[in-house]
């Protein structure tokens, strides 16, 4: 019955189930950690702890039983406390070492992802190239790829997942060669494969040669994210007239198709189709924040601070709560003001975000400097030669001013 409840996603009923239970074996254990994994919950992180910590001793002998409490730790975001978990435990199987990677790639911290691929002596698994894959995707350093994909046997290379990976990988660090070698080795490529290769050229400016591909795909494997992935491509080519015409075609519109097609036309600065279009979904569907969002951007690209202090006003109004995204939102509002010179404005904007207490998340990026990687987080001190750096980037920001550049420093 937990099983059936989880497998239909009511992991309440599971859960609830699970209380009647007097003497529950490790599969039922394992079948509880799984619903408070789908939970995803304050709830369902405080029941893997607490029923984690009341096990009898010689369960925790069982790898699977020890992937299925840290898949939950890692799904109900807490990766510190699953860290802990994972360094006590005395066996850390392929499958353990996989639920790491994943939280750490979600958490956009591959080198964790990576350290963990090091340490580890049985590499030889789909399932941890996978993530190693995902890590390098994040990275987009081609030769760190290419030392790492040296590594994997011939017959994982030829395993579906690897290869869609691997072109998304490939496509992320701007080796679009490599992208169409392993897409040419594919005899009958599925619809994954397919949405890759286009999210490749789209997001190396090949906006025609991702059409090129979209038109060839049979209608049975064009999905939703087909979809985006060809508008997105359209986008960032500047080819609204060709995302227009794919985006009316398509029979079932989804909230990231909507919000692909207002992006592709707010980049265009076409905001009244943009908000048009917005308006034509929120009249049978609730506002969506990205849609929000990408109008936002494009404004700010545009240097518009009417159209920007409106959509930001408007946000506030409709998702009040969203405290994250409002940050965001914020500061790229500020962006805006500062572009335009209005620093008064853009100061304020700034002063009541740090009385509110509020933060906004750090970009991350990565280097390889002599094989090693290097993490940085924006406006960053952690690096040992932190002011060399930044004394080097104002050096090359000046000189690129001196050719006319023109930098934004908002």
């Amino acid at each position: 019955m937990m099983k059936g409840y989880i497998e239909n996603n009511q992991a309440t009923k599971a859960i609830h189930l699970f209380h009647k239970i007097k003497d529950p074996n490790y599969v039922i254990f394992i079948l509880l950690f799984n619903s408070c994994a789908q939970l995803g919950s304050d709830e369902g992180l405080n029941l893997t702890k607490k029923v984690s910590k009341t096990i009898p001793k010689s369960f925790y002998s069982n790898v699977r039983l020890l992937t299925s409490i840290l898949d939950a730790l890692v799904k109900c975001n807490d990766l510190r406390y699953a860290q802990s978990f994972f360094d006590a435990s005395i066996k850390n199987g392929v499958g353990m070492y996989a639920v790491m990677m994943n939280g750490y790639n979600k958490e956009n911290n591959p080198l964790k992802t990576l350290n963990l691929f090091y340490q580890m002596k049985d590499k030889n698994h789909s399932i941890i190239y996978l993530h190693v894959i995902e890590a390098l995707s994040l990275i987009g350093d081609y030769k760190l790829s290419q030392s790492i994909i040296e590594q994997i046997p011939n017959d994982l290379l030829n395993d579906n997942q690897i290869q869609t990976v691997l072109i998304d990988m490939w496509g992320k660090s701007g080796s679009i060669d490599k992208v169409k070698e392993i897409f040419d080795k594919i005899s009958q490529p599925d619809q994954y494969q397919y949405a890759s290769i286009i999210n490749a050229y789209g997001l190396n400016g090949m906006g025609i040669q991702a059409i090129d591909i979209y038109r060839q795909i049979s209608l049975d494997l064009i999905d939703a994210i087909t979809h985006t992935c060809i508008l997105n491509a359209c986008s960032h080519s500047g080819l609204v007239q060709e995302a227009r015409s794919i985006f009316e075609n398509i029979q079932i519109k989804t909230v990231s198709i909507y919000t692909t097609m207002i992006d592709c036309l707010s980049r265009a600065s076409l905001f009244q189709e943009a908000q048009n279009l917005q308006e034509e979904y929120e009249r049978s569907h609730p506002p969506s924040l990205p849609m929000y969002m990408a109008l936002l951007s494009g404004a700010r690209n545009r240097m518009n601070a009417n159209l920007a202090q409106q959509i930001y006003d408007r946000m506030n109004k409709v998702f009040p709560q969203s405290d994250d995204s409002l940050v965001s939102a914020a500061t790229l509002l500020a962006n805006v003001y500062g572009s335009i010179g209005d620093i008064d404005k853009a100061s304020d904007i700034r002063i009541q975000l740090t009385k509110s207490g509020a933060k906004k998340k750090s970009g991350l990026s990565w280097t390889v400097v002599d094989g090693q990687v290097y993490q940085f987080r924006a406006h960053g001190v952690n690096h040992p030669r932190s002011k060399e750096i930044h004394a080097e980037a104002e050096k090359i920001s000046a000189e690129l001013v001196e050719h006319g550049h023109q930098h934004d420093s908002s």
